[in-house]
């Protein structure tokens, strides 16, 4: 089904809207619809990167003062190689494991 588009919030932008511009889309049928233009967000995977990192990091910080915990060892250099990881050629692709 074929339709017409106009832009309401600025019809010089009908070929190229803007995030959140009102579109008015009317159908070969009659039918009209209204809806925004939303741009998604693109997270650069750096970021998605180090946020997984933070939350590995959060959530092995109740080991380090455990001492006697049986993993303690692994955890610490597991930790360690979290926190270098940024730096290293193998960031973002490859994570470190523990």
């Amino acid at each position: 089904m074929n339709y017409t588009t106009i832009n309401l919030t600025d019809a010089t932008r009908n070929e190229n809207p803007s995030h959140m511009d009102l579109l008015q889309q009317t159908y070969d049928n009659g039918t009209v619809i209204k809806k925004h233009f939303i741009v998604e967000e693109i997270i650069p995977e750096t970021t998605i990167a180090r946020q997984w990192r933070d939350n590995e990091l959060q959530s092995t910080d109740y080991i380090v003062p455990l001492t006697d915990h049986p993993d303690h060892a692994a955890t610490i250099t597991y930790r360690q190689e979290l926190r270098d990881w940024p730096s290293t050629d193998a960031f973002p692709d490859t994570k470190p494991t523990i």
